[in-house]
């Protein structure tokens, strides 16, 4: 495989542009690349997941979650390709469904914190959830394949399930959110 990137500063975006991955010029503020900008920003902060304690197991399964999404925006580089494939979806939800089993059912709301890794998945979550608006965004415009809303779906789910099992790992609980909290 030759270099790919031989030359990071090209100047080429200087007028407000940016090349898709078939060569066709858009501007920086499409629906495309905002959809590609919030894939890359979910792919970093699921970086500072797995730069926390992580068990082995979500570490794993979280580096191949990145893996998916470097697919997923190759997809959206490019008009028309489909890069991710529906059992990824499937693997995502197997692992949910995996994770979710040892944990007892919510009875209230959480926080998002507990454990630094725990926000940090918590973050990745909500980052998620807009790369999942973005991707929708994009939908109504240019074709986008079913694959892909479902991934972001099934991912925010499990990012959610993963605060909570990082908490557990820790020794601590989640955050309860208080309805009826003392005034002070």
């Amino acid at each position: 495989m030759g270099h790919r990137l031989s030359k990071i500063t090209t100047r080429t975006g200087d007028a407000g542009e940016t090349g898709l991955g078939d060569g066709t010029r858009v501007s920086k503020d499409s629906a495309r690349v905002q959809a590609l900008g919030d894939i890359d920003e979910l792919n970093c902060v699921l970086g500072l997941v797995l730069a926390e304690d992580v068990p082995e197991a979500m570490r794993a399964a979280l580096v191949q979650v990145q893996h998916d999404l470097f697919d997923l925006g190759g997809e959206i580089s490019i008009p028309g390709h489909k890069l991710l494939k529906p059992s990824r979806v499937e693997a995502l939800e197997e692992t949910l469904e995996t994770w979710n089993a040892g944990l007892e059912p919510l009875k209230e709301f959480i926080l998002p914190g507990g454990t630094r890794a725990a926000a940090a998945a918590h973050l990745a979550r909500t980052v998620c959830r807009r790369a999942e608006r973005s991707v929708v965004a994009l939908g109504r415009k240019d074709k986008v394949g079913d694959p892909a809303r479902r991934y972001l779906n099934r991912l925010s789910d499990l990012l959610f399930v993963a605060g909570r099992l990082l908490n557990r790992h820790a020794g601590q609980n989640d955050v309860q959110w208080r309805h009826e909290r003392k005034k002070t």
